[in-house]
């Protein structure tokens, strides 16, 4: 597979030496500031571990001494974890006005912390010195210049992170660059530029960052939030014009919209810049990393995402699918197996020919180049998401419809009669859900009544209760994700329902649909083909 790539000016300087060019990742800080996130210290080092793994150069890990959660982090962080790739930074701000660095109770903080980097916060905004520091603009510099050269005579390297860099540079370019020069002059390894109200563009960044670049000499990175949107193209612009530190989240998690997405970013370097910034192999992990960290803050990963999300390369027009069929070139812009992920054919009422064959191929399905079969499971697709059922979120579903149309008959591990549920309210305000199925199973009927949280639950142990002793493979089954929709077409209780669940049996997980005119017709629908999909894929032959 080819794909047009490192066409950025760092595709001539590949990173052979790692601290050429610096990947910084804030999730633990900066990204733990996002509105929903509360990371404990266990969830931290998981992620501190996750981030080491995919290869990053710098974890910062939070401001110790400022509170003690993170002062523990860094505690543990050094006990628990041997990294293989990062260092550890501590997070923390210059000395306080009219001080020293020597003395200041947060500055030994940081030194306490064990870290080998620490990452300094600076103001480089004339208007946030007076106002916010309450300090003139030459007591600022004195304490940027005090702090990082007395940290450097500690033996650690420093960062510093010019707080409001861009909006202070348009108030007072000079004052924002004497920010600069003063730390670089210091000691500081990298003077980062950040974009605090993330309401820069591309070309600013670019032209503000070249410049500032050679009227200081100073080595340059680039810290972006996500308020316009273009964090990550800022962060890339930055890079063009000469910025070697790269400060990101994974996720793009952070405060307000967000930060600097680490992955993209990272993507964007390695593939179309064609610079190292990751160990050998570990690009191949990035899907996994990104998903991983969802987890652990307990965030249901962005489908969306690009070259990590479950839907970065999934195609649905049945024009892309007949151009992918030739070559998956002509709509993906690189393997998605690069970055960990896959390519994916969505199975709609957009569909031709060329999806259903794609489609059955990735389901292992095999059509056997029948192009009046494939035309008719293209008819029958079309027909069943008019009456609402949608199969790109049911891939179990269109398996089966698949494999009934390849087989000529539809795969049955059982044979409904009738099927019941009872809701009861009592006077005491408790509720009582019951429900009753008739089956034919191998030649035996079967009646099995069951209680259960709702009358889907009910439906659910009761299938169980009928066929486990027939197929005890169902007893590792799990219903783990329950969807309701109401359709557009008619008003309130006369609307249809659709219903798409979610099964696993612990190795693997799969969805079904069901479409009717009430909730528990398509509930049951849906558990009929994750039960039914199941036993097909645990290897149990058909038993009607």
């Amino acid at each position: 597979m080819t794909t047009t790539e490192a066409t950025g000016p760092a595709a001539q300087h590949p990173a052979d030496d790692a601290d050429s060019f610096h990947v910084f990742d804030t999730t633990l800080r900066d990204g733990a500031q996002r509105e929903g996130i509360n990371l404990t210290v266990a969830d931290k080092l998981a992620i501190a571990r996750h981030l080491d793994d995919f290869g990053v150069g710098f974890i910062e890990g939070g401001w110790p001494g400022a509170n003690p959660r993170d002062t523990e982090f860094f505690a543990r962080a050094r006990a628990e974890i041997d990294f293989k790739h990062a260092k550890l930074v501590a997070f923390g701000a210059t000395r306080r006005a009219g001080g020293s660095a020597a003395e200041d109770p947060q500055v030994r903080a940081l030194l306490e912390s064990g870290a080998p980097v620490i990452a300094l916060v600076a103001k480089s905004h004339d208007r946030h010195v007076e106002l916010a520091l309450r300090t003139t603009l030459d007591e600022n510099l004195e304490m940027v210049r005090d702090t990082v050269s007395h940290l450097v005579a500690q033996g650690r390297r420093v960062f510093v992170d010019c707080e409001h860099f861009f909006d202070g540079y348009r108030a007072n370019a000079e004052y924002a660059k004497s920010v600069v020069r003063t730390a670089h002059e210091a000691g500081a390894d990298v003077v980062i530029l950040c974009d605090t109200n993330g309401g820069m563009l591309p070309a600013q960044v670019t032209a503000v960052v070249a410049t500032v670049l050679a009227d200081t000499g100073a080595r340059l990175g680039i810290h972006a939030q996500d308020d316009t949107g273009c964090a990550v193209a800022n962060t890339l612009a930055a890079v063009d014009a000469g910025a070697t530190h790269v400060q990101c989240t994974a996720n793009g998690y952070g405060e307000r919209v967000g930060n600097a997405n680490l992955f993209p970013v990272v993507a964007a370097l390695e593939i179309k810049y064609g610079r190292r910034v990751l160990p050998e192999g570990a690009l191949a992990e990035m899907t996994r990393i990104s998903h991983a960290i969802a987890e652990v803050v307990n965030l249901t990963p962005s489908t969306h995402q690009p070259y990590v999300g479950v839907s970065a390369f999934a195609h649905k027009a049945g024009l892309h699918a007949s151009a992918i069929k030739v070559d998956p070139d002509l709509y993906q812009h690189i393997d998605p197996e690069r970055v960990g992920n896959t390519m994916r054919m969505l199975v709609s009422d957009m569909a031709g020919r060329a999806s259903i064959e794609l489609k059955g191929k990735e389901l292992g399905v095999d059509l056997g180049g029948d192009r009046a079969l494939v035309s008719r499971v293209v008819e029958r697709v079309k027909e069943r998401e008019l009456s609402g059922y949608t199969y790109e979120a049911a891939d179990a579903s269109f398996e089966l419809l698949l494999r009934a149309e390849v087989e000529g008959r539809a795969r049955k591990y059982f044979r409904t009669e009738s099927w019941r549920a009872i809701v009861e309210d009592r006077p005491d305000g408790t509720h009582a859900n019951e429900a009753t199925v008739k089956l034919w199973a191998k030649g035996e009927r079967i009646v099995a009544t069951a209680e259960g949280n709702g009358p889907v639950n009910a439906l659910d142990r009761a299938l169980r209760v009928a066929l486990e002793r027939f197929y005890p493979q169902l007893a590792k089954f799990e219903l783990v994700d329950y969807k309701v929709r109401i359709l557009e077409g008619k008003h309130g209780t006369e609307s249809t329902t659709r219903v798409l669940i979610a099964t696993t049996d612990g190795t693997r997980e799969w969805s079904t649909v069901g479409v009717a005119p009430n909730v528990i017709a398509a509930s049951w629908q849906a558990l009929e083909d994750a039960f039914t999909y199941g036993l097909l894929h645990a290897g149990v032959e058909p038993a009607e």
